[in-house]
């Protein structure tokens, strides 16, 4: 059985929508990975939102930016988050080919820019992402700049 894949503005998202967005971005970027930041940066607003469900669970999600809201020169996604538990089902790839449709069809643009945890880089470059930084720490875990250009 497959994802089922929406893309929505902040404001059409719903209070259980992000609630459950929030929830699975905690349960990730702070418990699991031992992080203490803050994941609520002013930027979800201009964001649009890539969730997946299955069985009406919130499972997969990033976000995508428009050139200029996050990097300057080209559209982004983050907070790309997989629930743990259904990580053996590869949906990492099937959200980051959605979110890639996502900004062509919303944005007009496949020119990409990510910051990416440096142990996701092969990941990436499966998707056709490509080296454009040297290591950096974000939050103290090791990251990297990756483009499709």
């Amino acid at each position: 059985m497959n994802l089922k894949f929406e893309i929505k503005r902040f404001n059409e998202l719903s209070l259980g929508e992000l609630y459950s967005i929030l929830q699975l971005r905690s349960e990730i970027f702070v418990v699991e990975q031992d992080c203490v930041y803050q994941d609520i940066d002013g930027k979800d607003e201009k964001a649009l939102h890539v969730i997946g469900t299955f069985n009406g669970e919130v499972v997969a999600y990033c976000r995508l930016f428009q050139s200029g809201d996050y990097f300057q020169n080209a559209a982004s996604i983050g907070r790309v988050v997989v629930k743990q538990t259904y990580r053996d089902r590869k949906w990492g790839h099937d959200l980051i080919s959605e979110a890639k449709k996502g900004i062509e069809t919303y944005y007009g643009t496949d020119k990409i820019t990510i910051s990416a945890q440096l142990y996701l880089k092969r990941f990436y470059e499966s998707h056709g992402f490509v080296k454009a930084s040297e290591e950096y720490l974000e939050d103290n875990i090791p990251h990297i700049e990756m483009r499709i250009e």
